[in-house]
């Protein structure tokens, strides 16, 4: 006689349910929540179509029911970061979560009714920002802070999530925004866009709306919803018919919920040529001539914020050809280059500066960019590359062009190798540009136009303009511009060195010596470039004062 198995296998699998209930109402208790057996309960058809079957499958959830702004959920646990993902779903669509435990055994029935539902009533969620055309075309007015705050104070409770993140991203765009800073606060929130260096409040959102966009921030780049007391770093993508823009975010804990800063990498504002950067005429004539080298390297100095990535993409352009081979390696890649392999380092997986030098130089490049040289090991691979048939570019970290050398030399680098592979050292700062509109001339008087004459009479006569202005020049403002500057501009000093400089090296290096050659070799320094470009109407003292400290005007030449 044949038994049937059956039964046994029914009996066995409804212990195993009832096991799987029993703990649900256990989570259920844990978590302080209702429980709910979706095996009595009906599911409705018009939730499903609210919730995508992927999002409710990654979520451990399913929606049951919907009654006016309110949507009976069921999950798992409450405390995954991916139910998280789903609740910020339904927040930007206005829905109020009841949210219940179940087990997995009744999700797993529930996604079944998944199969009555059309592909197209499925919601999804939004993963990326996209700025339509029509939007960007609408921003065409945006010219200033001051039109840009009247236009973000229709932001309202109302407002849904993705609109008010598009609304301030698309403004942030317009004006050229460096960095958008979403700052917590007790009941409201400051918005501030940084704009050619200079930080101006945009908006005040309610502190509601600046946690749903957080929220929305932190799903865009892939970030863990549910922590909120570390710090979190990534990146997303902004969407537009122009052309992509990449966003580097920043989330850090703060006294009133997070703190968000993104930085905005609109290749726009970087597609700079050598031309566009600043240069006076005997400066490019020597960048030029260093990039136009087969070989060596060009360093360029400053501290984080003054371009010196600007610069080197400008180099590489300028160099960069269909026959030549062209190798980055960059933390992180800023913008992305058309006709040049870039990478991007990853200390945790070993892809280090060094290392990637070396796998660069493996891979037969003509030039080649190393996003810092912060390590002996990196310093010297990029010496040897200079000195064995490529054109190396780089940054240190220094605060003139002549802290380069016993910078180097710190690193270990030995200082016989440095004049025969460095080309150039470029040092770099940014100072704003006034409106070409608005700005005023202001007459020197006689003391300052003394000032002036004996400023010309120091430099090297490459650097004097021919018509010597005594001009000096203020802001003044319109709705143009911001308080009077639009734009930035770079102010550089370059150093070059030849075969005399290794005997000033073999004497030791000191700053005294270091200053006397690089004034034998006719170096114009980053300040006195600027008083240049002060007296040529392009800035203003008080702006050159700020990145190089006070002007030392020529002793003996002022009362």
């Amino acid at each position: 006689m044949k038994f049937s198995q059956q039964p046994i296998e029914d009996k066995i699998k409804n212990i195993r349910r009832e096991a799987e209930e029993r703990e649900a109402k256990r989570r259920a208790v844990e978590e302080r929540l209702p429980y709910l057996d979706l095996r009595r309960q009906a599911i409705d058809r018009s939730a499903l179509e609210l919730i995508a079957e992927d999002l409710a499958r990654t979520a451990r959830a399913i929606p049951f029911r919907k009654d006016k702004k309110r949507i009976g959920l069921a999950a798992l646990t409450s405390k995954s970061g991916e139910l998280a993902k789903l609740l910020l779903f339904l927040e930007e669509k206005k829905l109020e979560p009841d949210i219940s435990i179940t087990s997995l055994s009744g999700l797993e029935e529930g996604w079944r009714e998944y199969s009555s539902v059309r592909v197209e009533d499925r919601g999804e969620i939004v993963s990326e920002i996209r700025l339509a055309e029509g939007v960007l075309q609408s921003k065409a007015n945006i010219k200033s802070v001051v039109i840009a705050s009247d236009d973000l104070t229709d932001i309202d409770p109302d407002t849904s999530t993705t609109d008010a993140l598009v609304k301030i991203l698309a403004d942030a765009i317009a004006l050229k925004t460096s960095d958008v800073h979403f700052e917590s606060g007790k009941t409201t929130a400051p918005v501030r866009f940084r704009i050619d260096g200079i930080l101006y409040e945009v908006a005040k959102l309610p502190a509601d709306i600046h946690r749903r966009i957080t929220g929305r921030i932190k799903l865009l780049a892939n970030l863990k919803l549910n922590i909120k007391d570390r710090p979190q770093d990534g990146r997303f993508t902004i969407r537009r018919q122009k052309g992509d823009v990449d966003t580097r975010v920043s989330v850090m804990p703060a006294e009133y919920g997070e703190s968000v800063v993104l930085r905005i990498l609109d290749p726009q504002t970087v597609n700079l040529g050598l031309a566009d950067l600043g240069l006076r005429a005997d400066d490019e004539a020597i960048v030029l001539e260093a990039v136009k080298q087969p070989n060596g390297m060009i360093l360029v100095t400053g501290p984080t914020g003054s371009g010196k990535t600007t610069s080197l993409y400008a180099f590489l352009r300028t160099g960069n050809s269909p026959g030549i081979k062209t190798v980055t390696i960059e933390d992180p890649i800023e913008y992305h280059l058309e006709g040049i392999e870039q990478t991007q380092v990853s200390p945790e997986d070993g892809y280090t500066f060094a290392s990637g030098l070396r796998s660069a130089l493996r891979q037969d490049p003509d030039m080649i960019l190393v996003g810092e040289i912060r390590d002996k090991e990196t310093a010297d691979t990029a010496i040897n590359a200079a000195l064995t048939g490529h054109l190396v570019f780089s940054t240190l970290h220094t605060n003139s062009a002549l802290g380069a050398v016993p910078r180097l030399i710190d690193l270990g680098v030995k200082p016989g190798s440095i004049a025969p592979a460095i080309n150039l050292i470029m040092a770099q700062r940014l100072v704003r540009r006034l409106c070409e509109k608005c700005r005023s001339a202001v007459t020197a008087d006689e003391s300052m136009a003394r000032r002036i004459d004996a400023f010309y009479a120091r430099l090297p006569a490459k650097a004097v303009p021919r018509d010597k202005k005594r001009n000096l020049y203020r802001e003044v403002g319109c709705s143009e511009c911001e308080g009077g500057f639009r734009g930035r501009v770079g102010i550089f000093e370059m150093f070059s060195m030849d075969s005399s400089f290794d005997e000033i090296v073999g004497q030791g290096i000191s700053e005294a010596k270091m200053k006397n050659y690089a004034h034998k070799q006719g170096m114009v320094s980053m300040q006195e470039d600027g008083i240049l470009k002060v007296l040529a109407g392009i800035t203003t003292l008080d702006e050159v004062e700020k990145v190089t400290g006070s002007i030392k005007w020529p002793k003996g030449e002022v009362e």
